[in-house]
């Protein structure tokens, strides 16, 4: 069954689109405040790899976006933090809430450099940040620098390698999600 070549060809035709860019920037300001929700890297990643000349531009947008919806996450968290909680708690967060909780106590404004570039859900630090009343400016201009900093890498790098990237993609997403699929489902059994 090629599901992921599937989704794959779906999200390219979204980034040929003449809303892509509209899409973009709603995923990427929704993403940083909404569990669960895909990364904007999926739709990025498409979108510079079909107009290579605009990459940086797709760039700057979902950096952007993404920053003012970092910015939303954390009044949430500050002003809504009654609603926040409930959230946390039907989600079944509030363990992970904790231990966010405890990194910014242990790293600060680190944090927020390493949730906005890696793979680690962006959202819970952002409204984790109101909860905890971090400082706004440098909430913001961390937030900057790593979502930024995230968003043009994949830019770059799609530029750089697009049509080899794409061809291999091609070949070999379907056995990348079922993998991926798998080492979800071990990292779970092991957590428990």
């Amino acid at each position: 069954m090629k599901i992921f070549s599937s989704l794959y060809n779906l999200v390219l035709s979204w980034a040929k689109s003449r809303f892509s860019l509209y899409y973009l920037c709603a995923l990427s300001f929704v993403e940083s405040f909404v569990l669960p929700y895909p990364p904007p890297d999926l739709l990025l990643a498409p979108m510079a790899l079909k107009n290579p000349n605009q990459a940086y531009r797709f760039a700057f947008f979902c950096t952007i976006s993404s920053v003012l919806g970092g910015i939303f996450g954390y009044l949430i968290g500050s002003f809504f933090i009654d609603l926040a909680m409930n959230f946390f708690t039907e989600m079944n967060y509030l363990g992970k809430l904790n231990l966010v909780k405890s990194w910014f106590d242990e790293y600060g404004i680190l944090i927020i450099a390493i949730a906005g570039f890696s793979p680690i859900p962006y959202k819970i630090f952002t409204i984790t940040a109101g909860i905890v009343a971090m400082a706004f400016l440098p909430f913001v201009l961390m937030s900057i620098f790593a979502r930024g900093a995230r968003f043009f890498l994949v830019a770059f790098f799609v530029k750089k390698f697009g049509n080899s990237c794409d061809v291999w993609l091609q070949k070999y997403i379907d056995r990348l999600g079922y993998g991926l699929i798998l080492i979800i489902i071990i990292g779970v059994w092991y957590a428990k």
